[in-house]
């Protein structure tokens, strides 16, 4: 068994692979912590997500540029180029299965079972019903319903723990709130229940932000403002034919940029102190925004 100065090598080495951007050998890094089945600090199940996140962020973004690309080289009748570009789509695909299944495998055969429960339970469901959403967002057939029910069972366990142990404040159950109506949206295509589960999960936390301790408010707050976000984004009238779709995708993409270059502040008028987003949330918005609706990995 490793010993405690093992651990801390491994984390360092996590932390230096993400300063260093080479997120590969980050995940690397934290697996080896993860395959000790000892329970994670919060410090480390960070790492982990932070890691994981942005090797799969690569090649969604990958695959959704290469299936625009796919889509107009067909409707311009440019076969050849067509197949070249769903060869090369199909690669990134099985890299994306390879990604998600391996952080399914390491958060059921070493994770959960060394999880205390409570807030570290709702995080690793969290990260199961992500990762599944990812699957069902390129899958076909059987194999999307198969992940998208995987997903629905992960976002529901990762509820029913986090209506009990966490408060409607807490930023681990808004982000849950945040990616669940997100599932539902994009990949059940239930805008009435993505709403409805976005709205309650708002509505509950505004009831109790005075309750809510300054460590937390700059994390809960801007999450809310993304449910926010996808509220009115899911009520608006979105414009119907393709191009100007992709024009609106795109405008959104580059205003979520300028808000994140300028540090949009949130007010707490309990301490009268100007807050800005943490850097750390920078990043996740960073590897989500292309994509309207917001989600959110909560770490």
């Amino acid at each position: 068994m490793a010993s405690s100065k093992e651990r801390d090598n491994f984390v360092y080495t996590a932390k230096l692979a993400e300063q260093a951007e080479r997120y590969d050998e980050m995940v690397d890094a934290m697996k080896k912590v993860a395959y000790l089945d000892v329970e994670l600090t919060v410090e480390e199940r960070n790492l982990l997500s932070v890691g994981y996140k942005n090797v799969v962020g690569a090649r969604r973004a990958s695959w959704r540029i290469l299936s625009s690309i796919e889509q107009k080289e067909e409707s311009k009748g440019n076969e050849v180029n067509a197949k070249r570009i769903k060869e090369y789509r199909q690669k990134v695909e099985s890299e994306l299965s390879s990604i998600c299944g391996d952080i399914m495998t390491v958060i059921d055969e070493h994770i959960i079972p060394s999880c205390p429960g409570g807030e570290s339970i709702v995080f690793y469901y969290k990260m199961k019903g992500d990762y599944y959403r990812y699957l069902a967002e390129f899958k076909t057939g059987n194999e999307k319903r198969e992940a998208a029910d995987q997903s629905l069972k992960a976002y529901q366990m990762a509820s029913t723990t986090a209506d009990t142990d966490l408060p409607p404040t807490h930023p681990i159950r808004l982000g849950l709130a945040l990616n669940f109506s997100v599932f539902y949206y994009e990949i059940m295509n239930s805008p009435e229940r993505a709403c409805h589960l976005a709205k309650q999960a708002f509505d509950e936390a505004i009831s109790e932000l005075d309750t809510l301790s300054e460590e937390s408010y700059k994390d809960s707050t801007l999450i809310m403002q993304l449910l926010r976000d996808n509220l009115t984004l899911w009520t608006t009238d979105i414009p119907e034919d393709g191009e100007s779709y992709i024009r609106y995708r795109r405008n959104l993409w580059l205003y979520m940029q300028k808000v994140i270059a300028l540090g949009c502040e949130t007010h707490n008028p309990k301490t009268t102190r100007r807050w800005t987003y943490p850097p750390k949330l920078e990043v996740m918005m960073q590897s989500e925004v292309a994509r309207a609706p917001h989600s959110f990995y909560g770490a």
